[in-house]
């Protein structure tokens, strides 16, 4: 428990810890407002079965004379007046405190959201493609919104604490045994209910954590091969895993609600039978004074009417906080990544970018690559060819800065990428990937992504891609382009993204096996139109094909680990 508390503080700003002191002493106010509109129902029962206490108790009647009232049946009709506006004042603090409590902790989920989303997006790009996004996604969605339901479990826990604390205190001053005879069932009860309710429900949120990460990932790989399992029987498989995964995660969430419905329905039945009790054993102490004892039956009546919706909230939010604890152990580990620390020293590319004895590896001891050196110089068109997974793309993600190299350097202009620089030299870099993700918008918005827009850059990027001419038998700018891309052609798609590396008219254009998808007249045209317009620029290509590498200055061979010139 302590490990938890630690993990959650490291989640809360300083300036949450103080709205939490806030609202710990908000809560002990409505504790002692809450205790005193209970031990006032006492004396006004009192009052009304025999006025002639009024003259009797010494509190009361200093109030019966300070406020100078003609009678007791004055004093008694003003005293319930004051009761039903004390209760309407309780409601509204009690109103106050809820929206007070709901108001931290949901937007508590908007700021740790915002976080980890933030901490999500700058990751080193050779630790996030060792995740898995899904995992992201739900992490941020889904987790945090459970972690944030766990905050306010353990708020109104403490709450919920206070009032019955206080409220004991009180019925220990009317009756002592009497509650002592309460404390004794309560805490047997209690134990019962954390031990053999609490540990099944903690059981529950593992299971759902679980299911709702594989959850996920079905759905993530299931829409993302869309087209591939129509074509494939692998629906069958995707929608059997789907099943089992949701069916796993509705049951433990069946399980866990229902469970959390007992400690209510269990304290309400132990409730009403203790208040009869209680009455029992007042009837067979003193039958002839039954009477008498009225005001006290009251104030255990109301006590426990109060007193068990507080207990039965203390024990639900101990369960609910077992059952998401799993959340807060996700959010706080996702929070520990290691962020990159870019600063923004500029860098500019003149004369050439130089790697020198390049080593890289993602699992120790198993490089990818070693002591690769090579020279690009600036204009040049260099591709790179060699066997699928042998490190190509690997090689130019470390040009491009996405990656540092675990051995050797590499240098623009003589000048060693570092952190300080590499964000400099990542903005002059126009990128054109295998697989093409265009979201569900317009042309406009996926070419833009992110940046400044202007519209006439944007213009000149789609005439340079030669996409423009098309765009205008449709929406213009403004075409709606699907999830996907998939209302446009595969030429298309290429296209708008070639618009959308050349948005910001870049130094070097990279090709990471941009074409390899189209047919050899369609590939043969756009390399044409790219060649066209990058021939004063620098062009790194990765291809399989060697028709896409024909017209490139230097053609490099990657293999088994060693960069050769081809001849």
């Amino acid at each position: 428990m302590l490990k938890q508390l630690h993990k959650l503080r490291t989640l809360l700003s300083r300036k949450d810890k103080k709205i939490l002191v806030f609202l710990l002493i908000f809560s002990v106010f409505i504790s002692l407002v809450e205790t005193i509109g209970i031990s006032l129902i006492m004396p006004f029962v009192s009052m009304a079965i025999d006025f002639t206490i009024i003259e009797r108790n010494q509190y009361l009647n200093q109030f019966f004379e300070l406020l100078n009232f003609e009678s007791p049946r004055y004093f008694v009709l003003s005293f319930g007046l004051f009761l039903v506006f004390f209760y309407s004042t309780r409601g509204l603090i009690n109103l106050i405190y809820i929206y007070s409590l709901n108001h931290f902790t949901h937007r508590k989920f908007h700021t740790i959201a915002t976080q980890l989303f933030e901490k999500y997006m700058n990751l080193p790009y050779k630790n996030f493609v060792q995740n898995n996004s899904s995992q992201f996604t739900k992490t941020i969605t889904i987790e945090i919104a459970h972690l944030t339901s766990l905050i306010k479990s353990i708020l109104l826990m403490i709450s919920e604490f206070f009032v019955t604390l206080l409220l004991y205190i009180l019925m220990f001053y009317v009756n002592y045994k009497v509650t002592l005879i309460l404390t004794i069932v309560f805490i047997i009860n209690g134990l019962f209910l954390v031990k053999a309710i609490s540990k099944k429900i903690k059981k529950l949120g593992v299971t759902r954590a679980s299911m709702q990460t594989v959850f996920h990932e079905v759905m993530n790989r299931s829409f993302g091969n869309f087209k591939f399992i129509k074509l494939s029987d692998y629906g069958k498989k995707a929608h059997q895993d789907f099943s089992e995964s949701s069916l796993s995660y509705a049951n433990s969430i069946i399980k866990s609600e229902t469970l959390q419905q007992f400690p209510r329905l269990f304290l309400e039945a132990l409730a009403f039978g203790i208040i009869c009790l209680i009455i029992t054993y007042i009837v067979w102490e003193d039958e002839d004074h039954i009477a008498s004892f009225l005001s006290v039956i009251a104030l255990f009546v109301l006590s426990l009417y109060r007193l068990m919706p507080s207990l039965n909230r203390i024990i639900s939010s101990y369960n609910i906080a077992v059952f998401y604890y799993k959340s807060l152990d996700i959010t706080h580990a996702a929070m520990l990544h290691e962020n990159e620390k870019l600063g923004n020293e500029k860098i500019t590319f003149q004369h050439h970018i130089t790697l020198n004895n390049v080593s890289f590896e993602y699992i120790e001891n198993k490089p990818i690559f070693n002591d690769v050196n090579l020279q690009i110089n600036k204009g040049e068109k260099v591709a790179f060819i060699g066997e699928s997974g042998g490190g190509k793309s690997t090689l130019v993600d470390l040009i491009m800065g996405l990656h540092t190299p675990n051995q050797g350097n590499i240098s623009i202009d003589n000048i060693p990428l570092c952190q300080d620089n590499i964000k400099s030299w990542r903005h002059q870099i126009g990128y054109i990937p295998q697989n093409i993700y265009l979201f569900d918008g317009t042309v406009a918005d996926n070419i833009v992504f992110g940046r400044d827009y202007d519209e006439k850059k944007l213009i000149n990027a789609l005439e340079k891609a030669n996409i423009y001419d098309f765009l205008q038998t449709q929406n213009g700018i403004s075409t709606q382009v699907g999830e996907g891309g998939i209302v446009l052609s595969g030429g298309q798609k290429q296209r708008v993204a070639i618009a959308r590396a050349l948005y910001d008219n870049p130094e070097t254009l990279v090709l990471d096996e941009a074409t390899s998808a189209l047919d050899s007249e369609t590939e043969e045209k756009i390399m044409d139109e790219i060649y066209k317009l990058y021939q004063d620029k620098t062009l790194i290509v990765i291809a399989h094909r060697i028709s896409t590498t024909k017209r490139c200055d230097k053609t490099y061979v990657l293999k088994k680990g060693r960069l050769v010139l081809s001849q």
